[in-house]
């Protein structure tokens, strides 16, 4: 045997993968032995064949599929910056199917715990209080946007075309009998889905089926134990929570699709030219549009934020996170964002919902 072999055993040893793994491996063209003893059948592994392997047992740490690995492989052997690209797509991808399976568990315990003594006691002492202002801006000559703010819905539309402003007013409207409806406990995600359908008709209705006319819309239904999600477009929902701040939904943009994707860094995507071009939106040529739905818990002292890009495509997230952290009443604080928002120059219109979760009576004279 040559010296610079290493024996399966010893091969196992240093890249941290099994003798059985390093077999199956084999039989999968992922990770070839340098040399088969032709008597014996005992394999043997070149020194130069490690840093290979223990790429192959870091993915599998990762819980990367082997069909994968083996891409990421070939790539690293012609360009290691391809490969690096393909992992960042990867574990995109898991953050965001990790997202759905957390939002599914905690509907399902919340499912399950919404008829216990001590659920119905903590929920029925909290509600909303409220604010919400649109802005012009700096640049634009008139405003699109819509922002609206009830008991039990918040809103946000981005309108765009030469029917913009007419757009995003019909899209919200269109949800705004769930303010005074009474909400059922169950299904409301459905219910959600079937306003947004309206509010789809009603943006055809105003655009006359012209394509370049639409708009966006994020929405918040409170139920008056948790808050329903709708979201399409790049509008954007925060949650502040415990002085963190977390993005809630997720931009319907070819930029987004391209971070996610790993073909773009996030730092890249601030300057990209076609930032603003939407995957998603309510638009009048009747194109089917599903929205994201989704489910939040509610706990006193959570505060939502729901904007148009107007706000989150020139203030930093950290900025947003220091304006919305002080305790400030809901009307102070959307008024504090679209002034940020105006003195980064103000490109677009902007419009900003502040909502706290709070105990029954609480600050109730602040609401806006």
């Amino acid at each position: 045997m040559h010296r610079d072999m290493l024996t399966i055993g010893a091969f196992a040893k240093a890249c941290r993968l099994s003798p059985k793994a390093l077999r199956l491996y084999d039989e999968l063209d992922l990770l070839r032995p340098a040399r088969v003893d032709p008597d014996t059948g005992y394999r043997y592994y070149a020194v130069g064949q490690l840093e290979q392997a223990r790429l192959v047992a870091w993915l599998r740490r990762l819980g990367m599929p082997l069909a994968e690995i083996r891409r990421v492989c070939r790539l690293h052997d012609r360009d290691s910056t391809a490969a690096a690209r393909e992992i960042r797509a990867y574990w995109a991808r898991v953050e965001a199917e990790t997202a759905v399976r957390r939002d599914l568990a905690a509907f399902l315990v919340d499912h399950l715990t919404a008829d216990s003594p001590e659920s119905r006691k903590d929920t029925a002492m909290l509600e909303l209080r409220y604010s919400a202002h649109s802005d012009t801006g700096r640049v634009r000559p008139a405003n699109q946007d819509t922002a609206y703010a009830g008991t039990r819905l918040l809103a946000v539309a981005d309108g765009f075309g030469p029917a913009g402003a007419p757009a995003s007013s019909a899209a919200v409207e269109a949800l705004r009998f769930l303010d005074t409806d009474e909400i059922p406990a169950g299904g409301v995600l459905n219910l959600l889905e079937d306003a947004v359908r309206g509010a789809a008709q009603a943006v055809r209705d105003v655009a006359e089926g012209a394509d370049d006319i639409g708009t966006t819309l994020t929405a918040l239904l409170w139920t008056g134990s948790r808050l329903a999600l709708v979201h399409i477009g790049d509008s954007r929902a925060y949650l502040l929570r415990d002085g963190d701040l977390f993005l809630i939904t997720h931009d319907h943009t070819v930029v987004q699709s391209m971070i996610d994707e790993g073909r773009l860094t996030p730092e890249e995507a601030v300057s990209h030219p076609q930032r603003a071009l939407l995957l998603k939106a309510l638009t009048g040529d009747g194109t089917p549009t599903i929205p994201d739905l989704r489910l939040h818990d509610a706990r006193p002292g959570d505060r939502y934020l729901l904007c148009s890009d107007g706000l989150s495509s020139v203030v930093p997230e950290d900025r947003i996170r220091k304006l919305l952290a002080p305790p400030t009443a809901p009307d102070e604080t959307v008024r504090a964002l679209v002034t940020a928002a105006n003195e980064a120059g103000g490109p677009d219109n902007v419009s900003c919902v502040v909502a706290d979760v709070v105990r029954r009576g609480e600050h109730a004279d602040d609401k806006g």
